[in-house]
Order: C-alpha cells, then sequence, then structure tokens
C-alpha cells in the first residue's frame, strides 16, 4: 500500500542534519512512488543553539530515543555519530518499534553492523546507510545493488577527505604537517581534535563497512590493521615525488584463500595512478570482481550538501519499498570475515633511512637487506639542507612483510644509523 506522507524524524541537528532539513525543504516535490517526505520530529543535544535553518515549527525531542519510538513518525533518521551512547540505543529503538532507520554513522555501523542487521531483518524493516561511507558518492549501492551479481575480489581507496586534503596541500605547498593540519582546523576541514581522522580509524570504520558488503560477512572493524598519516614528513613526500609517486592515505580489503586483510595506511601511489590524481578533499575508490573487472567511482566525500543527499538517497529506497539484507547475505548467515596475518603480505615498500655523512654506509646498509633477504629496486640519495644527517631512500621489490620488519629492526641497529627507519608500502592497486 503506498502512502501520500511520510513522517521524519531526525536525530542531529549538525552539518548533515541541517542539510537534510534544507533539502527537504527546498525539494517539496521530493516524493519516491508518490509519497511525500516531511519532518515532523528533531533531537540534538541543544535546542537553542543558533543554526542557519529554521527548527521553531517543528516539534523538538530532548531525548532521541523518545523521537525514536514516536509514534509521529515513520522513518528514524539517526545523524549523531559515535558507536555507541545515545546514538545506538536510539536506532536499537527504532527498530524495537519497527521503524526504518537511516544513519551516517559509520562508526555504529562498523562496530555493531552484525547485530543491527540482525535486528533490522528480524523486525522486516531496512537499515540504510549510503551517506556513512564516501558522502554522496554511492559506494554502499554500489557495492549492496549494483555489483550482487559479481565476487568482488578487492575495494581500496581513499576514505577520508580530511587526510586528502592534509598530504595534497603538504605535496603542492611544501609545508609541514602541522602547518596543515591547523589550517584544516580553520577551514572546517579537520576537527579540534582530529585524532579520528588523522589517526586513520575513520578510514577505518569506512573500509570495515566496504569489506562487509564486498564480501558478504559480518563487520569486523577489530581485525583492521590501522595506521594514521601523523608520522608522514614533509621529506617523505618530497623523496616520493622524486621517485615518481604521491603519498596516500589508502583504505583496502582483499579477499583470498586465506580470509581478508583489512588495513589503512599511508601508500605511495604512482603519479599517473587515479587515486594519486584524487586532490584536495576528494574521495575516491576502486572496486574489483571477477566478472565486471575494475570500476573506480570518486566524488566528495563529506560536508553538507553531498551529504545530505545521500541521506535523502536512502530515505527514498524506504519509501519505495526498496529492501535487500543490509550487508548482502541475510544476517542470521553473517559470520566475521578470518583475518589474513599482514605479516605475510608479500608487498613493495619504500625505505627512508636517515644515516651519518660517511664511507661504507651504504654499503652496511645494502648488505644488511641482502642478509635479510630483501631486494632493492631502486635507490636515491638527496643531501637535505640543515639535516641532523644524509636521508637514503630505498624501494624494494615485492617482499613479505615479517622478513622487511626483521630487515628494518637489523638495519635500525648499525652504528651509522641516526633514527628508526621509515617503512612506507608501494600500492599494488
Amino acid at each position: 500500500m503506498s502512502k501520500t506522507e511520510w513522517r521524519v524524524g531526525v536525530a542531529g541537528l549538525g552539518t548533515v542534519g541541517g542539510g537534510l532539513l534544507n533539502f527537504l525543504s527546498d525539494r517539496a516535490g521530493f516524493a519516491p512512488a508518490g509519497g511525500k517526505a516531511v519532518v515532523t520530529g528533531v533531537s540534538a543535544r541543544s535546542r537553542s543553539r543558533p543554526r542557519p535553518f529554521d527548527i521553531s515549527n517543528l516539534p523538538w525531542f530532548d531525548d532521541p530515543v523518545e523521537l525514536a519510538k514516536s509514534p509521529d513518525i515513520d522513518i528514524f533518521v539517526e545523524l549523531i555519530g559515535g558507536s555507541d551512547g545515545p546514538a545506538k540505543a536510539a536506532v536499537e529503538a527504532a527498530l524495537n518499534v519497527g521503524k526504518p532507520v537511516v544513519t551516517a554513522n559509520k562508526a555504529l555501523i562498523a562496530e555493531h553492523g552484525a547485530e543491527l542487521a540482525a535486528l533490522a531483518e528480524s523486525k522486516g524493516v531496512p537499515l540504510l546507510f549510503e551517506a556513512a561511507v564516501m558522502g554522496g558518492t554511492p559506494a554502499v549501492k554500489m557495492l549492496r545493488e549494483a555489483m550482487v551479481g559479481d565476487d568482488v575480489k578487492s575495494v581500496a581507496g581513499i576514505l577520508n577527505g580530511t587526510c586528502n586534503y592534509i598530504l595534497s596541500e603538504m605535496d603542492s605547498s611544501g609545508r609541514s604537517f602541522a602547518d596543515v593540519l591547523s589550517e584544516a582546523q580553520r577551514l572546517g576541514y579537520a576537527e579540534a581534535d582530529p585524532t579520528m581522522d588523522v589517526g586513520g580509524f575513520d578510514a577505518a570504520h569506512k573500509i570495515s563497512i566496504l569489506a562487509a558488503l564486498a564480501f558478504g560477512c559480518a563487520p569486523n572493524y577489530a581485525a583492521a590493521e590501522i595506521e594514521g598519516i601523523d608520522q608522514v614528513a614533509l621529506l617523505d613526500i618530497q623523496l616520493a615525488k622524486d621517485l615518481g609517486y604521491k603519498i596516500k592515505l589508502i583504505a583496502s580489503a582483499n579477499r583470498s584463500d586465506e580470509g581478508v586483510l583489512v588495513r589503512v595506511h599511508p601508500t605511495l601511489v604512482a603519479q599517473s595512478h587515479p587515486l594519486a590524481q584524487a586532490g584536495g578533499a576528494l574521495n575516491a575508490l576502486f572496486i574489483e570482481g571477477t566478472r565486471i573487472g575494475r570500476i573506480f567511482i570518486q566524488g566528495p566525500g563529506a560536508g553538507s550538501g553531498p551529504t545530505a543527499a545521500a541521506v535523502a538517497a536512502d530515505i527514498a529506497d524506504v519509501m519505495t519499498a526498496a529492501n535487500r539484507p543490509v550487508f548482502q547475505a541475510p544476517a542470521t548467515s553473517l559470520t566475521p570475515f578470518t583475518p589474513v596475518d599482514p605479516a605475510r603480505n608479500l608487498s613493495r615498500a619504500y625505505l627512508r633511512f636517515l644515516v651519518k655523512d660517511e664511507p661504507g654506509v651504504i654499503a652496511a646498509v645494502s648488505e644488511t637487506l641482502a642478509e635479510a633477504g630483501v631486494s632493492i629496486e631502486s635507490f636515491l640519495q638527496k643531501p637535505v639542507e640543515n639535516a641532523e644527517g644524509v636521508p637514503i631512500v630505498l624501494t624494494t621489490h615485492a617482499v613479505a612483510e615479517s622478513v622487511l620488519t626483521a630487515a628494518i629492526d637489523r638495519i635500525a641497529n648499525l652504528s651509522v644509523v641516526l633514527e628508526r627507519p621509515r617503512l612506507l608500502r608501494i600500492a599494488r592497486i
């Protein structure tokens, strides 16, 4: 039976919540399948906080849980954020009373997605989260809908706009991480506490969700290997450029016979590669299937307009009665993927050493790598003004990370090495 009006409750009135209210207000004709979406309740931490949109005529709920359970709404939209607390309680409350839920909360889905999927499917209602990954760029729909007829082998790309902006600015301006981070905070690209972004945790939440959708398993955020960009030095960006690479924070999930390897880490990407061309705050993603091959999507990963549009698209799916399993397979059959030991992973690597400027240094480093079984692909020595020592950069052929780590440990103990060598992986995408 079609509805002429769908009543929407919105919890969380920040950037995305405000964007959604403006979208629904501006798009009075937003009526998929003939039904019109109307906001009939809102909730946020502060009712009196100044906002660039009017909520004076909307019913107010101090408690998002009460909004979620209200008989005056048909769809509950959660834009509070956070993996637990009010967001989780409100989503559970809505699902328990049989209300469809739309959320942009990547932490909630990455850490509790399996249990929430089971609850949603037991109640026969949708749980949708297109806006949780890549904002308005349809990565979730691509995997949950367009790729359902294929077997996905891998997903990999740039999933955090803050980190991409910082690395892009460091590359183009020659400024340090700290300087660019401060600018990003002033411009609103980075939070006052940027840990979730620059530490790689935001991207890890997103790739955990994509892995679950790609491989038909439960999200397994705890198994993700995470390294952020806070230790990426301007020197490494400059040296990588000399070698023909850009440094990007790459989130990836790869499936093999052994299991699934999910990781987030700074990575060298060839300057001609599409991911290297994604600058500023853009997000970009490769999806590889056994039948379709490789698909590339790129677009804004955050912001009021794009993310609100993704939320609206999920609302439209509810209104048109689109209903699929939350993670491709029914929730009753979902199990966490088997994680692969990263130490066994084969990859090429960038190694940067800061060494004393004296004879025999290069020979000592090269011999130690050879003894450990690491084969050198290329070599670069480039004196840097006012540096304590001389930076030497090597790129290696593909080698097991356990072998590489053992070699780095040995080199770090050489008397000619001034600090622990820096390891960055080189993309295989």
